[in-house]
């Protein structure tokens, strides 16, 4: 700036900066120097002053290098995955060492490219250089191209006001790139599932997925006159909805497909893409349906947890694919679509993001039928300015009055706070399938009679076989709506057939305006899509009646008939379904849904695990290591049961309990309503830092408000999901059997990232393992090899046996069931009390904190977190005072 110039290092053109030369004046310089050093002279080779012509525009070089600016340009080794070169007009390549499968050591010069554009002025040759560096791939080692582009993109490098002190004056030009990565990401999942298997927490144990892709049919558009219910509903409002629905002349219908259907059968497996694929067509043939159920419940968290897709991108898509029909989810009240309850403001925010993302119809129920907690459910559903379908959940059976608390007087109690809280339409939730033919005539009839404008909607599960004849006699004694499924998702645990509730009221007064032809076109679709989902088959053949007598709901049956296999209970399921009833009758016979159907089976599975009877449980219940679940719902957690707690039992199992953060052993209303407002914006924040684009790793994206409640929901998932994320990509475009399987060497796949964006992947070769366990996998990318480097898990590692507990000493504390520990509570030498927490061990989604069962000082602790144990195994040694 003062007009001082020093040199700070002198190289001979030829070295470094020639290119810059050669190209503005024309010389070949390098040949030139060749040629000067045989004998030729300036003159012979017409370089004399004079005859060199006046330079040319504008050129300029960048260096490309395997450094890493935001580590002080620290030298970077490693294996090179990607190499792809830029070209084009005006861009000049002169390269180094790189190429897919190189090695960079620390022993040579890390330059890997010399990159020159050529252009009319200054501003022109950095742009080109930008386009340049922006299609360059370099992957497996860190560069420094990330630090040219910033440079290239500053304004006062561009007008040529630069001297020593630009970057310390510009610490931003050092800041990491954050690029997508999609394609290597990709590559990379692909060869861990080539390698490694599917991964083990999908639970894809049953048979392969077929090798036919579903055909998606072309129904055709039909043009009506009659405005739809989500016209309607967009338009007037949740009331005209209501109105609306009561006023239809026939038989409403929900299709269930898309979400309990195949939470019901297939574990909740069901991915985005393969509904997308058929959402076109199902928008034709299901115009006249009341809602296409396809959100909350069990799959927002399993979309996470196991299919690695973000919930609310599903809601979206799916509403922009399907514009004209309602979309219904699932809310558990208090307890949004989490197993436990929330403070207040997340389930309003809950609400009013899920109505912004495209959500029409919330079902809105409590797993105890606490009309406390429907209250909140409901003022948050009115709030966003959804339509309330307010639900009574349905035990026991009206038509039998031996059957216990659960009569017809009950339910219109229940019926009637309800339609004072101001619901548009009420639900009954049959989630057991425990609602007969006569008993569904009775109660609806009840109902009907005394609210005689509430719009009825009825849901029902087929487990024991009789879910179209529930659901025809309902619908004969006033109900508006019905729920069913696509035949080839229906039956068994799932919803009754759709076909054949199209066909049994067509031409009749309760006629539901479908087509069965273009039902069974679609059902064609999920007839053949189904089989890409065999891995995840329950393998029941066929409904069971005794379900009158476990009553374990449908969408829970095949969940926790999975869950029974990887706790090692295979063999045992008669005995699971038998200790559910048992349990249900230690809980004090509850109604039974998300999540209190969950502290059901994780009791149920306990007393199994553990070879209890019902009066052990009880005798022994102060000393057992009882699962979280069950620990939280006798805190009052899920909020209060219709007819109380077992206080006896209560007693035994809060011994030495206190809720963390108070001095409370249990709440005594609704839970939320004792906990403080979440920051929702510190937690933006937080997570922006975490995972966003301030994240010192490679995030990318900024955090959105959905992102903030998916943490509120699930933080320890969302955080699984959101390192998945990084590592592999988003899956969501990949078909489902690739992303269960992986490749055949030879097979060719398509891959579509976004409109516009399209990979071509080809498997090209499978390595065997190297000294160091990892595999070379060989890929074709449009044309261009990548290579991903991939560490075989059944190389090395030998199993260790653990030590088992004594089971005649309390002191030894054994495992009451397999699981992965999260958290040892205890070191050596502390002092407890029974009841104290010594370890909190995790299996399939159920917590269970292993407590102390005497007095003490422990003595050893033989876990870590991380640890997978067995049942019996050995966790922790407590001395017993005397």
């Amino acid at each position: 700036k003062s007009g001082n110039h020093y040199f700070m290092e002198v190289n001979p053109r030829v070295q470094v900066e020639h290119t810059v030369t050669e190209e503005i004046s024309g010389v070949d310089i390098v040949q030139s120097q060749i040629k000067i050093a045989s004998g030729k002279t300036l003159a012979e080779l017409g370089l004399t002053q004079e005859s060199i012509p006046e330079p040319q525009g504008v050129a300029m070089q960048c260096r490309v290098t395997t450094e890493d600016p935001s580590q002080d340009f620290r030298p970077d080794t490693g294996t090179i995955d990607v190499f792809r070169m830029p070209g084009g007009m005006g861009i000049r390549l002169d390269d180094g060492p790189g190429f897919p499968g190189a090695k960079i050591t620390p022993h040579y010069d890390s330059l890997l490219v010399k990159i020159t554009a050529k252009a009319r002025t200054r501003q022109d040759a950095a742009a080109k250089l930008v386009r340049a560096l922006k299609e360059f791939r370099v992957r497996g080692v860190t560069t420094n191209k990330s630090f040219m582009l910033h440079v290239l993109q500053n304004k006062e490098f561009l007008h040529g006001y630069v001297d020593t002190g630009f970057i310390a004056a510009n610490p931003q030009l050092l800041a990491p790139l954050k690029e997508k990565d999609r394609a290597q990401k990709l590559l990379h999942y692909l060869g861990e599932v080539i390698v490694n298997g599917t991964p083990p927490a999908l639970g894809a144990t049953g048979a392969p997925p077929s090798s036919v892709d579903p055909i998606i049919p072309d129904i055709k558009p039909q043009v009506s006159n009659k405005q739809s219910l989500k016209s309607i509903f967009d338009e007037e409002g949740p009331e005209a909805f209501a109105k609306a629905v009561r006023q239809n002349g026939g038989l409403l219908v929900t299709d269930t497909t898309w979400r309990d259907a195949h939470q019901s059968l297939l574990a909740t497996r069901l991915r985005t893409i393969d509904m997308l694929n058929v959402a076109a067509p199902t928008s034709v043939a299901l115009r006249n349906a009341y809602s296409l159920e396809c959100w909350g419940g069990a799959t927002f968290d399993v979309s996470m947890r196991f299919l690695r897709e973000d919930p609310w991108e599903r809601l979206a898509n799916l509403r922009e694919a399907v514009p004209d029909i309602p979309l219904q989810m699932l809310l558990r009240g208090a307890n949004a679509v989490g197993y436990t309850s929330y403070p207040d403001n997340v389930v309003f925010e809950f609400c009013r993001l899920a109505k912004e993302t495209g959500m029409d119809v919330f079902r809105v129920f409590d797993s105890l039928n606490y009309i406390e907690n429907m209250k909140l459910g409901i003022d948050a559903v009115g709030e966003a300015g959804g339509i309330i379908e307010g639900t009574v959940c349905y035990t026991g059976d009206v038509s039998d009055p031996n059957k216990g608390n659960y009569n017809l007087e009950y339910y219109l109690n229940y019926v009637r706070e309800l339609n004072d809280l101001g619901i548009h339409v009420l639900a009954i939730k049959d989630m057991a399938g425990l609602l007969k033919p006569e008993s569904a005539k009775m109660l609806v009839s009840a109902i009907r009679a005394e609210h005689f404008d509430l719009p009825i909607h009825v849901h029902t599960h087929d487990t024991a076989g009789t879910g179209v004849a529930s659901m025809l006699a309902a619908a004969a004694a006033g109900a508006d709506a019905v729920d069913a499924a696509t035949d080839a998702m229906s039956g068994l645990t799932s919803q009754p057939s759709l076909g054949a509730l199209v066909a049994s009221t067509a031409g009749t007064d309760l006629d539901t305006g479908i087509s069965l032809e273009e039902v069974s076109a679609l059902n064609e679709y999920w007839e053949e899509c189904r089989g890409l989902y065999a891995p995840f088959e329950s393998g029941q053949k066929s409904g069971s009646a005794d379900v009158y007598i476990h009553e374990m709901p449908g969408g829970q049956y095949t969940n926790l008939l999975y869950q029974s296999s990887q706790l090692g209970l295979t063999g045992q399921w008669s005995s699971v379904k038998k200790a559910y009833a048992t349990a249900n009758r230690l809980l004090g016979d509850i109604i039974k849904v998300t999540p209190s159907s969950k502290v059901t089976g994780d009791l149920a599975q306990f007393i199994v695990a553990n070879n209890l009877t019902e009066q052990e449980v009880i005798e022994k219940a102060d000393t057992l290591s009882f699962p979280k679940s069950v620990i939280e719902y006798f805190q009052g957690y899920l909020g209060i049961p219709p007819f109380g707690f077992p206080e006896a039992l209560r007693s035994k199992v809060l011994k030495g309990q206190v809720i963390e953060g108070t001095d409370m052993s249990c709440f005594e209303g609704r839970p939320g309503a004792d906990m403080p407002p979440m920051d929702l914006q510190l937690t933006k924040e937080m997570l922006d830092e975490k995972w966003g684009k301030r994240s010192e790793g490679k995030g990318n994206e900024e955090i959105r408000d959905v992102d903030v409640m998916s943490y509120a929901m699930y933080p320890a998932v969302f955080d699984e999901y959101m390192d998945h994320v990084r590592e592999f990509g988003k899956l969501n475009y990949v078909d489902t059997r690739t992303f269960l399987t992986g490749m055949k060497v030879g097979q060719e796949l398509n891959v579509t990232l976004e409109p516009g964006k399209q990979l071509i992947v080809k498997l090209i070769s499978v390595g065997e393992p190297n000294a160091d366990g990892l595999v070379n996998v060989q890929f074709e990318l449009n044309g261009q090899p990548r290579m991903c480097h991939i560490k075989d898990k059944s190389v090395g590692g030998e199993t260790q046996s653990r030590p088992k507990a004594m089971k005649d000493v309390l002191g030894s504390v054994g495992a009451p069931m397999p699981g992965v520990v999260l958290e040892t509570k205890v070191a050596k030498g502390d002092s407890v009390k029974a009841g104290d927490g010594l370890v909190v061990l995790s299996a399939m989604k159920m917590e269970t904190v292993v407590s102390s069962p005497v007095d003490g000082v422990v003595n050893k602790v033989i876990v870590t977190a991380g640890d997978q144990i067995d049942a019996g195994d050995l966790v922790v040694e407590v001395e017993e005072k005397e």
